[in-house]
């Protein structure tokens, strides 16, 4: 039987034993959502219905109570089992899967030696491919996301900093162009934009709604490709203040709006979030952060 079958059936266990959906999210430390969606896939894969609904909660029907009772058997193993486990749990220890934008590498590498140097025995994978893992399907432990706060209910979700954006451009274009004044301005300015239709990122849709399609004479489809296009004195593009230190020749157009922010979360799946092994990686994250706030 799958696994998710297995996570079903507990969580049928515990809305028959409590008699409502609210009840078991507690227990379990869910969301309510969970629960009702584990109930009604373990309802149409076995093709009966389980439980009567009511204003009240959830009463067991006959096929309910009989599977129930198997449950009951096998949750009483499971405790017995998890004592026997739980040694093994809270030594922080094997792969720690990290999922995060390619642009914050520079930030997240030395935080991530010290982690692993205090914690030799963990193997850390660091995935900046541009797709979104699947932190539920177990593709990553760990993931470190920017724009709007991801709203998955099973994820546990921490704003972690906020970048700060704005536009940068060589010295040699600012001789051409000159910087762009508090009335932002932007005549006779070039840009360098994104291929995307519908961007994600404020400072992007400010882009898209305020400066001509003509104006953005150079597009692209990654962050690094963006840096190095600006950097080659193509046109002005977006960068975060702590990142554009890294390159001497940009030199900052224009002051950071409220609206270009960008902030970054820290998410992590419900059902590992307490394990030591994350636990133990998110707290070394969140300290960093407290010193990226100001960059």
């Amino acid at each position: 039987m799958p696994i998710e079958t297995w996570d079903e059936i507990r969580t049928a266990f515990h809305v028959a034993r409590l008699g409502t959906v609210s009840g078991a999210a507690d227990a379990l430390g869910v969301h309510h959502a969970t629960v009702i969606r584990h109930i009604d896939a373990l309802e149409g894969r076995l093709g009966v219905k389980l439980f009567q609904r009511h204003a009240r909660g959830y009463n067991a029907t006959e096929a309910g109570r009989d599977l129930l009772q198997v449950a009951q058997a096998t949750a009483e193993q499971f405790d017995q089992l998890e004592g026997r486990l739980h040694g093994h749990s809270a030594k922080v220890s094997g792969e720690l899967l990290i999922t995060t934008l390619e642009v914050l590498s520079p930030l997240l590498a030395p935080v991530l030696a010290d982690f692993q140097s205090e914690h030799p025995d963990v193997n850390i994978k660091l995935l900046t491919d541009p797709r979104l893992f699947r932190l539920e399907y177990g593709e990553a432990h760990v993931a470190i996301r920017a724009g709007k706060p991801p709203d998955d209910p099973d994820n546990v979700v921490q704003k972690l900093f906020e970048q700060r954006m704005t536009l940068f451009a060589t010295q040699e274009y600012v001789d051409k162009h000159g910087l762009i004044g508090p009335d932002m301005d932007i005549t006779g300015h070039k840009f360098v934009g994104t291929i995307e239709e519908n961007p994600r990122a404020g400072f992007m849709q400010w882009m898209q709604s305020n400066v001509p399609s003509a104006q953005i004479i150079y597009r692209t489809a990654d962050t690094r490709s963006k840096v190095d296009a600006i950097s080659a004195g193509v046109g002005a593009g977006f960068d975060s203040t702590w990142h554009a230190r890294r390159h001497p020749n940009f030199v900052q157009l224009c002051p950071p709006l409220e609206e270009w922010i960008a902030p970054i979360w820290l998410v992590t799946h419900v059902d590992l979030h307490r394990t030591a092994k994350v636990q133990s990686a998110t707290a070394a994250l969140k300290a960093a952060a407290k010193n990226w706030r100001n960059l």
